[in-house]
Parts: C-alpha cells; sequence; structure tokens
C-alpha cells in the first residue's frame, strides 16, 4: 500500500509539473504518438500470434488424420478463449465487439478496463487461430481502444482528452490490422467520434499513421494484394446493381443477427453455447471449407483469378468447372458465412462482424459478376466487383461508407475504382439506413438508451442522467399527526418552499407548500391546529425512481411544474426532484460531452 501510495504522489508530481510545462494540446500529440507506437504493436502481435497458431494446425503439424480435426478446431478455439475468460478473468468484465466501445463512450467516461489490452488479443488469436469464422478487427480496435483510454487515465486527463486517446487507439488497431491509417482514422470518427472538430484530425493521423509503420515493419504480409484495372463506364449499371443486392443483403445480415443472439440468449450454460457454437461450425465447415477462419485467403485467390478456389477444396470440387455451380455454391457459402460468424460470436469466441462483413461482401461482388458473364450478356471485371463488394457490405453493415470506401481503396490498392466504389458504399449505406436507423452496433445501445447521439441532444443527454443524481434531499418532513404550529419553528426556518407529508413508514402521503402554511400560521386562515393529515394536497404527480429522465421532464412539462416528489416501489419517499437540479446536470453534461478536442 505504502508503494502504491508513493507512486500516486509521484504521478501527481509529474502531471503538476507537466499541466506548467506543457500546454494540453501539445501534450495530446505526444500521447497519440505513444498510443500509435503501442497500438501497432498490439497490431502485429495479434495479426502474428493468430498466424502463428494457424500455420502451426495446418503446416507444422503432421499426422494420419489431421484434415478431420478441421471440423473440431473452432470448438477447441471457442471453448479455450471461455475457459480464459472464466479462469483468468475472474470477477472482471470481458465483452467483444465495437458495441462496448462505444458504450464505454456514452455511459462510463470512456473508460475501459486495462486487461483487455491482453485479453481481446489472446482470446481472439485463439478463437480465429483455430478456425473461428470471425475477423480479428473488433478485437484490436479494442484493445487499441483500451490502451487509449487507459492511458489518458493514468495522466489523469479529462473524459474528452480520454475520449479522443480512446478513439486513437481504436484507430492505431485498425490502421495496423489492415496497414491503413486512412481507413483507420476514418472509422474512429464515424464509429466513435461522430461529432468532431477539425483539430480531432491531428492525433488520429498521428496515431493511425505509426500505428501502421509499427506494424509493417514487424509484420509486413499484406491483407489483400491486386493488380486492380481501370472500371468500365459500360459497368456502372451493374455496380449500381451490386450496391442494391449488397444494401439488401446488410440489411438481412443485421436481422439475422438479431435473432441468432437471441437464440443464445436462452442458453444458460456458457459450455453448453461452446458445444452448440462448435459443432455447428464443424458441420458448416465440412460443407463450406472457405468458412474456416477468417476467410480472406478465398477472397484473395479469387483476386487472383482463380474463381473455382471456393469450390476445389469442398465436397463439390468434382464440380469445380460448372460455373454455374461455383455461382449457386458461393452463393450457399455467403449465407453459410452469415450463421458461421455468428454462431462464433455468440458462442463464446471473440471476434467481430468486420472482418465476416468484407467476406460476405466480396463473395456477394464474385457471385454476381462472375453470374453476370456467364449470361454473356455483358463481360464485367470480376476482381473489380469482389472489391465493390467489399466496400458496400462494410458500408451497409457498420453503417460507416466512408471507412468501407478508403478501407478497400487502401487495402487492395484498388484507387482508380475509387468512383464504382464511391457509389456502391453510398448506396449500400443508404438501403440498410433507410430499413434500420441503427447499425449492428448501435441497434442495441440505441434502444436501451445508452447511445450517444448528436441528431437529438437534448434526448441524448436526458437519457445519460441518472435520477438518482438529481433527487434533493434537504426538505423539512411532516407527520400526519402533527400541526403547523408544532413545527412552527421548522417551518420558519425552512429554505425551500414545500413540504412532504410522510407517515411512520416513511410512505409519501402528499405536500404542501409554505405558502399556505405561512397564511395558516399568519391567521390569514383558519387551521393552524388542524394536523396535516387533513391539511395535506395531493401533487400534480409523482416520480418512481425506476422512471427515466425523459419521463421526468414529459411529466414536470405536461403539468408545468417545476418540481415533484420521488418515490421508490413501495411509495417510499426519497426526495424531490426539480427542473433546476435537472438543468443543472444537463449543463454540466453538456460541458462532459462537447467537443471532443477544441
Amino acid at each position: 500500500m505504502r508503494i502504491k501510495e508513493s507512486f500516486r504522489k509521484k504521478l501527481e508530481q509529474v502531471n503538476r509539473w507537466r499541466m506548467q510545462k506543457i500546454s494540453n494540446r501539445n501534450f495530446m500529440i505526444i500521447l497519440a504518438f505513444a498510443v500509435g507506437i503501442i497500438g501497432g504493436l498490439a497490431a502485429a502481435l495479434l495479426k502474428g500470434l493468430t498466424h502463428f497458431i494457424a500455420s502451426t494446425l495446418q503446416d507444422d503439424i503432421e499426422w494420419h488424420y489431421k484434415y478431420s480435426f478441421y471440423l473440431v478446431f473452432p470448438l477447441i478455439g471457442i471453448l479455450l478463449s471461455v475457459l480464459y475468460v472464466r479462469k483468468f478473468l475472474k470477477g472482471k468484465k470481458f465483452e467483444h465487439g465495437i458495441t462496448p466501445i462505444i458504450y464505454s463512450i456514452s455511459r462510463k467516461s470512456s473508460r475501459i478496463e486495462l486487461h483487455n489490452v491482453y485479453s481481446q488479443i489472446i482470446t481472439s488469436a485463439m478463437t480465429v487461430g483455430f478456425g473461428g469464422s470471425s475477423g480479428l478487427e473488433a478485437p484490436i480496435a479494442y484493445s487499441g481502444a483500451a490502451i487509449g483510454s487507459n492511458t489518458g487515465r493514468f495522466f489523469g486527463l479529462q473524459y474528452k482528452e480520454i475520449t479522443m486517446l480512446l478513439a486513437c487507439g481504436a484507430a492505431a488497431g485498425i490502421s495496423g490490422a489492415f496497414n491503413s491509417p486512412i481507413a483507420g482514422m476514418i472509422f474512429a470518427i464515424e464509429i466513435l467520434l461522430p461529432e468532431f472538430s477539425i483539430p480531432a484530425f491531428i492525433p488520429l493521423l498521428i496515431s493511425a499513421a505509426l500505428a501502421s509503420v509499427v506494424s509493417r515493419l514487424l509484420y509486413s504480409e499484406p491483407l489483400f494484394h491486386t493488380a486492380s484495372t481501370e472500371w468500365e463506364v459500360e459497368a456502372l449499371f451493374f455496380y449500381l446493381l451490386l450496391a442494391v443486392v449488397v444494401g439488401l443483403y446488410s440489411v438481412y445480415f443485421a436481422k439475422i443477427s438479431t435473432i441468432v443472439k437471441g437464440w443464445f440468449t436462452k442458453i444458460t450454460n456458457p459450455y453448453n453455447k461452446v458445444w452448440v457454437s462448435g459443432i455447428s461450425l464443424g458441420v458448416l465447415i465440412l460443407l463450406f471449407p472457405t468458412l474456416y477462419g477468417e476467410g480472406y485467403l478465398t477472397i484473395q485467390q479469387i483476386l487472383d483469378g482463380q474463381f473455382d478456389a471456393i469450390v476445389k477444396n469442398s465436397l463439390f470440387s468434382d464440380y469445380k468447372d460448372m460455373a454455374w455451380v461455383v455461382v449457386c455454391y458461393t452463393v450457399l457459402t455467403l449465407f453459410a458465412k452469415s450463421f458461421a460468424a455468428l454462431f462464433t460470436l455468440n458462442g463464446g469466441g471473440n471476434g467481430g462482424v468486420f472482418g465476416p462483413s468484407l467476406v460476405m461482401g466480396g463473395l456477394i461482388g464474385f457471385a454476381f459478376a462472375y453470374g453476370m458473364n456467364q449470361t454473356e450478356l455483358i463481360q464485367l471485371n470480376v476482381p473489380n466487383f469482389v472489391m465493390a463488394g467489399m466496400a458496400g457490405a462494410l458500408a451497409g453493415v457498420m453503417h460507416a461508407p466512408l471507412t468501407g470506401l478508403f478501407l478497400i481503396a487502401e487495402i487492395t490498392g484498388g484507387y482508380t475504382l475509387m468512383v464504382p466504389l464511391m457509389l456502391v458504399t453510398s448506396i449500400s449505406y443508404l438501403i440498410n439506413r433507410s430499413v434500420l436507423k441503427h447499425s449492428i452496433y448501435t441497434k442495441v445501445l440505441a434502444e436501451s438508451g445508452d447511445l450517444l447521439s448528436y441528431e437529438d441532444k437534448d434526448r441524448t443527454v436526458l437519457s445519460m442522467m441518472k435520477l438518482r443524481y438529481v433527487v434533493e434531499r434537504n426538505f423539512v418532513k411532516l407527520y400526519p399527526w402533527e400541526t403547523p404550529i408544532d413545527r412552527k419553528s421548522d417551518i420558519i426556518h425552512s429554505k425551500r418552499n414545500i413540504f412532504p407529508i410522510i407517515d411512520q413508514e416513511g410512505v409519501l402521503l402528499g405536500i404542501i407548500y409554505s405558502e399556505r402554511l405561512f397564511e395558516l400560521l399568519l391567521g390569514e386562515e383558519e387551521g393552524a391546529d388542524k394536523t396535516f393529515d387533513k391539511l395535506v394536497q395531493k401533487p400534480n404527480d409523482i416520480i418512481r425512481e425506476s422512471e427515466n429522465m425523459e419521463v421526468v421532464m414529459a411529466k414536470m412539462n405536461r403539468d408545468d411544474v417545476w418540481i415533484l416528489p420521488v418515490v421508490d416501489a413501495d411509495n417510499r419517499y426519497l426526495g424531490f426532484v426539480s427542473k433546476a437540479s435537472v438543468f443543472n446536470k444537463y449543463r454540466a453534461l453538456l460541458v462532459r460531452q462537447g467537443h471532443y478536442l477544441e
């Protein structure tokens, strides 16, 4: 304890010196450098560890029946992930995906537990390395966000600075994972910082750029490589048609995600979830080998012109030369991929829908273009449509058209396709957005009122308030057997103009205002010797402690009152809530949730 206290004092001294010598803006730049470097190291570690596990299982270990174990490897990976969480993170909350990052910004003052820096790497490497049908992007974004959040907290920074560093860490993670600094920065802006000022670009640029450099130095293997060609104007209509198909599929995926999550919610035992997801995943992989692991290898083979790659290692490899079989098998694989990814994530594995979205979009683009070519109505450039499908799926599923656009352009070198990519991402996004107001990441938060929305800031700030923090309790309590004369001194010296009347059990019977009490005490009205049970007034309404602030303000506005009593589930008096206290809290939250970097 002495060592810990000594360290805390030293840190306070360092922070005081820092605030005197270094401006807040310059210090943020310094920390952005540090977060970017550490985020790049984390991304390289995750990619290296995952691919080490995968290559060891697939290439280095040799035994006669090795390939039959491919069906149970994903189950083993998910089981190891669950065991790690339950045995090594006892008492610590563990979540996966982008949604918890957004929640931490909205509800937890951008605080993310430190263990996520390494826990996300360990669990996702085991999940994906053993063949779980998921991606590494969400875990590394979570790990990076934890790096940024804890860096800001370590130096005692305020909410908006911690939020900026959290976003820097997430951007560094995406940048390092894909070697795509622009996409990493835009991801942070679109998903985590919907409202930003221009100076916010600087720390994000620094972190994303440094993470990309560090990741390339330590793990230089590119995610995809392709020699993209110029797009043809004659194919524009088909790019638009692809955008519609991808947009509709992104809606389907969002809806099926909710359904699958509901299935697994009914399974209470975590190990039963492992068995259900693992066995289901094994069966799907038996039928569709492309579902094993991330699935990027198959997409790369298609980009290289190996259009039969998706079939040749399957049970239907004998039909790989039949083009329509390839198209139909690709469509089936596409729908199987959506279930495989969701089984992996809901069964206890760690990953995200970021990577699966890319794979599903690539499969849509391939099936669409390759199928069109078989009609001989037109000859489309299949790799170009694969890339456009990847960008469109990411834009629709994540509600992040710019991230999808620049990510695909960066990781494939397909800048010559910017116009088709722009059209496909924007149309796919608009289709999904027209059906689903919120993305797959924010839907749950929006339904629970935990989403920080800049489209309706008043409602958002109200949803962030907790009733218990605005309840005022310093009121003089009156009892039904007492009279105004009995409590004359307390009434006169009270600084409040309203008094609760409660029984001996604490149940609220009603209220009485000071104006009437003074009239009684001054003789302007008869009844100063009457007991309060005869003088009690019924309040316009009451507030239940379980009600949210939107309901509270609605009740106040409906009756045009400034103060209402608060009671618990048994009608016991707790205090009062006033518009003044709500407005004070509102102003404080507006300041806290203001621009992230001024």
